[in-house]
């Protein structure tokens, strides 16, 4: 597995004492048990079309996530799928923002900390909403839900999922976890991912790749078919990583900076070694 270096430093236990991620998705760590443990379950929890409950948060996923954000001043978040990610990526948003506001507003950042979540089914979108009511005026100001209808369609002639009406914006930080394999409308040739066998398969990332800047981060939670998917695909320098004990996927767009102004926003995220430490031998 390709090392990025992404969790240099991250002590679980003392990011989530000073950051309080379980109190951001209401759980109770005397009931959880161990932060960094991996929730064990049932065989067909995550292909179930007639759940209608929202997944257990994991602890260890969540504060990966809040880490990721803040160790790399990320400042547009662009998430698919919603839930208690939603309320742990705005969290880390807030974050960036009190530290970073006047800084930032230096570099061509036009969405400078937002989190845009793309949802197709719209009862989670306000079941997410109502999850976060309590939250402060600050959070709530970050989150931008886009409800956005699914549908199976292909690329390059192979059977994937697309959504419609994706926000118009250029994220530093993509969070691939949606959507389920049920819910797209349509078929190809009579093929559809609606089956407990198949699993999702998103395209909508191949479509904008490039226009992502150098340093920008995807991150996938599981979705292994759909992260070799894109491994096929994607056709700038991504590095790629899988590491099978968190279940996750991450790609890293490693190229010299565009320009003058994405030069400056990657030594201010990243440092000023970033794109030579990534591509040395």
């Amino acid at each position: 597995m390709k090392n990025l270096n992404l969790f240099t430093g991250l002590d679980y236990k003392k990011y989530n004492d000073e950051h309080k991620i379980h109190d951001i998705v209401g759980v109770t760590l005397e009931e959880y048990g161990e932060i960094e443990q991996k929730l064990k379950r049932p065989t067909y929890y995550s292909v179930d079309p007639t759940n209608e409950e929202s997944y257990t948060p994991e602890l260890d996923d969540l504060i990966r996530l809040h880490f990721l954000v803040t160790s790399r001043k990320v400042t547009t978040a662009l998430e698919f799928g919603i839930g208690k990610s939603s309320l742990v990526l705005a969290d880390a948003l807030s974050k960036n923002k009190k530290l970073y506001s006047d800084v930032v507003s230096n570099f061509r950042r036009s969405n400078p900390f937002e989190l845009h979540s793309v949802e197709n089914n719209i009862g989670w979108i306000e079941f997410t909403k109502k999850s976060g009511k309590d939250k402060p005026d600050e959070i709530k100001k970050i989150q931008n839900f886009h409800y956005c209808p699914l549908e199976i369609s292909d690329f390059n002639g192979r059977m994937c999922t697309y959504y419609h009406n994706i926000p118009n914006l250029s994220p530093d930080f993509i969070y691939l976890d949606g959507p389920d394999q049920y819910s797209a409308g349509g078929s190809l040739r009579g093929l559809g991912t609606n089956h407990p066998d198949r699993m999702p398969m998103a395209a909508d990332i191949l479509t904008f790749e490039h226009f992502l800047c150098p340093g920008t981060l995807i991150v996938l939670d599981g979705r292994t078919a759909n992260a070799r998917f894109l491994k096929c695909n994607l056709q700038r320098n991504w590095l790629y990583a899988h590491d099978k004990d968190l279940d996750q996927h991450f790609f890293e767009l490693v190229e010299e900076p565009l320009g003058i102004y994405n030069s400056e926003y990657l030594e201010f995220a990243l440092g000023s070694n970033w794109y030579k430490n990534k591509t040395k031998k």
